[in-house]
């Protein structure tokens, strides 16, 4: 008999033990879905370093490879970083989980010009990570004509020389931007009005590429592009012969936030990340390989003289930037529209 109890006591023991170091082990990870070339090796390893809390890094090209990843995910990711109408699209549909902000205390550090925007007007579910623009970069050592808006990039000179983002939602903007048509009201008319000037832009194009539109501009395969202004500051950095110039027809303003994702397992360890990358010493180095426009005022204060003078990373001026907002289904018609277009220029 008393063997009898010594084994159910092992057996419930062995139990108990293997369900804690199943939740250990649940506890200490953290999945983060984000965009290619955004978060840096060693803030990772930093992380886990001062948490234990191990990071599986998986990512995407645009907006709308992650939420369609993120909806089949079934609760795969804790820590998502969406665009602003990203994160509108999902607060409307209460895909996101509210923070606690208890647990993000050095979201003081933040500029208040980046928190409650209109996408999260009461900082519920987001809080920013780095914030840019959509611009156009001139290689000068072989481009000597003025370059000033997308009309110029795309007159015909600098055909099979442009790389531009493999994004739909941009493309289509900077041609709504050239026709001085709103880039957030999307009707079938303004697509339509849209569709010929995609159609002689797109067969000059060369190289599409989100994830590192720099390579194409550093290999010498293309003199002109299109892309964002964290891979414009490092090409600027790199030689100075890479002008970043803002289309006078207007620019995208992006912000890219962390959010979680509703019924994250993990959604404290999300929490302590968000928290860890706005300690001002971390996010400069965030700011140091990949250098967009840090929202971190304290980080800012870090940054060197030459960082805040990169044209790329802070625009001088008062430049005329605009933001992205949730357009529902519409987007799917964007989507069709450009990719038909590239289809057609194939054959």
């Amino acid at each position: 008999m008393r063997i009898a109890r010594f084994l159910l006591a092992f057996v419930l023991l062995c139990s108990m033990t293997s369900a804690v170091r199943a939740e250990a082990k649940k506890k200490s990870v953290l999945n983060l879905f984000c965009w290619s070339e955004y978060v840096p090796q060693d803030v990772i390893d930093g992380f886990t370093k001062e948490t234990g809390i191990k990071v599986n890094v998986e990512n995407y090209a645009s907006n709308e490879e992650m939420l369609s990843k993120l909806l089949a995910a079934g609760g795969k990711y804790d820590l998502i970083q969406p665009s602003e109408y990203t994160i509108e699209a999902l607060v409307k549909a209460d895909k996101l989980a509210p923070l606690n902000l208890e647990n993000i205390p050095n979201i003081k550090n933040l500029d208040p010009a980046y928190t409650k925007l209109p996408h999260d007007p009461e900082g519920k579910y987001s809080v920013p990570w780095m914030a840019g623009s959509v611009g156009i970069v001139i290689n000068t050592a072989k481009v000597k004509t003025p370059v000033t808006g997308y009309k110029d990039v795309f007159s015909g000179a600098h055909k099979k020389r442009i790389v531009v983002l493999n994004d739909s939602r941009e493309i289509v903007s900077w041609a709504l931007s050239s026709l001085g048509l709103p880039i957030n009201d999307i009707t079938p008319e303004s697509l339509e009005k849209a569709k010929p000037v995609l159609a002689e832009w797109l067969p000059q194009v060369r190289v599409y590429d989100s994830d590192s539109p720099k390579t194409a501009l550093l290999n010498g395969n293309v003199d002109v592009g299109i892309v964002w202004s964290g891979e414009a500051a490092i090409l600027f950095k790199k030689n100075k012969k890479f002008q970043y110039v803002l289309p006078a027809e207007g620019a995208h303003r992006f912000i890219d936030s962390l959010a979680v994702p509703k019924g994250a397992a993990n959604q404290e360890n999300a929490e302590k990340f968000i928290n860890y990358i706005l300690k001002p010493e971390v996010s400069v180095k965030i700011s140091d390989a990949f250098p967009y426009t840090n929202p971190n005022a304290e980080a800012r204060k870090l940054l060197t003289k030459a960082q805040l003078a990169n044209p790329a990373s802070y625009p001088p001026g008062d430049p005329k930037l605009e933001t992205f907002k949730d357009i529902g289904k519409v987007a799917a018609d964007i989507d069709k529209l450009v990719t038909d277009l590239k289809n057609a220029k194939g054959k």
